[in-house]
């Protein structure tokens, strides 16, 4: 079956925002959907990641929120694509498979989590995305970084359903671990994300809210399709 495509010229410029927990597709999703319309695709949270990485690599605590920012602010983060894949770039390094290990992982939320971390980030987001025509994703674009975007989804799905998903992730990579592992891992996060006090993980009132348990990323991508099919008439 051919992927459901569009002639979307009238919807140049605009800001499709993406939210969701860890591992309810919301990288693969939006990157695909952004090919489709021609987009640019703004992993919010691959930032974050990467800025991880960079701590750890020089010794900062996650912790440290003043150090961090301070990183945030003057360390290069860039995208890069190749292909149908898009490089993360940090410090002029390609970084995109560094960035999803399992320390980054585990200490993404606690880097994130700082205001004035997410302020510098924020900051940059917005500059990426400044003449429009992007898709964003990541833990609060549709209700921080773009709050007035064209669009806004929030993809979910069961934590068992995300800790499998996470657990394929993890064996292309070659990193040993445990469905149970990844379980409780997501948890933890989704704890922590939702209750952090600045920028928590939070659906917008306006988004739509899309179940992803049972769908296939082609499936996700052609049903936000549908959707702006019928909002962008």
């Amino acid at each position: 079956m051919q992927p459901l495509r569009l002639n979307l010229s009238r919807l140049k410029g605009k800001i499709i925002a993406i939210d969701g927990p860890s591992g309810s597709g919301k990288s693969t999703t939006a990157r695909l959907l952004a090919d489709r319309l021609g987009y640019f695709y703004l992993d919010t949270g691959a930032m974050y990641r990467a800025l991880t990485l960079f701590a750890i690599e020089h010794d900062i605590p996650p912790l440290d929120g003043r150090a961090l920012a301070a990183a945030a602010q003057r360390v290069p983060i860039e995208f890069h694509r190749d292909g149908e894949v898009n490089r993360v770039l940090l410090n002029g390094v390609d970084v995109s498979e560094k960035i999803r290990s399992v320390d980054v992982t585990q200490h993404v939320s606690e880097v994130s989590a700082h205001k004035e971390v997410r302020e510098a980030m924020v900051a940059r987001q917005r500059q990426l995305a400044k003449n429009g025509s992007v898709v964003a994703e990541g833990r609060d674009t549709t209700t921080v970084v773009f709050p007035e975007a064209d669009m806004k989804i929030y993809l979910d799905a069961s934590p068992r359903q995300r800790a499998q998903r996470r657990l394929l992730d993890m064996a292309r990579m070659g990193i040993s671990t445990t469905l149970e592992e990844q379980e409780a891992d997501i948890k933890r996060r989704d704890e922590y994300d939702s209750q952090r006090q600045h920028s928590p993980l939070t659906k917008a009132r306006d988004a739509y809210v899309v179940d992803t348990s049972t769908m296939t990323i082609e499936g996700q991508v052609d049903h936000i399709i549908q959707l702006i099919r019928s909002i962008f008439k």
